[in-house]
């Protein structure tokens, strides 16, 4: 299945049922939305990111009792990666080299994340 890129809103709603090891309903997701991100978010306008979701194919939505939950079929790992290479090929024309080096500028990480960073890629050799 091709991902589809998400809008803010429905990146912060997937990242709520991320969080949680279990499948969510409404009411626990704009609970979770409004606490976790300062949102004054009301269920109408969470369930129409949660009917975008189901309809891009990030989650299901079934039955359980009188409790519709959102089971979500696509990991944050996945997402998450698939962001990275999109970023990737339009921002740095395909070239790991041009992204490490955007990435480990002063301005962008600190000099002892790019230590942990350099550790890290040591590590990987072994």
């Amino acid at each position: 299945m091709k991902l589809a890129k998400l809008t803010e809103s429905e990146q912060l709603v997937m990242k709520c049922v991320w969080m949680k090891d279990k499948h969510m309903s409404l009411p626990e997701i704009v609970s979770l939305a409004n606490e976790h991100y300062s949102k004054e978010w009301k269920p109408q306008t969470v369930s129409t990111f949660l009917n975008h979701l189901v309809k891009k194919g990030f989650l299901n939505l079934y039955r359980d009792g009188r409790t519709f939950r959102y089971q979500p079929l696509i990991k944050e790992e996945e997402y998450s990666s698939f962001l990275l290479k999109s970023h990737i090929e339009f921002w740095n024309n395909n070239s790991i080299e041009a992204f490490a080096m955007s990435l480990c500028k002063k301005e962008v990480v600190s000099k002892e994340k790019r230590a942990v960073l350099k550790k890290l890629l040591d590590e990987l050799e072994d």
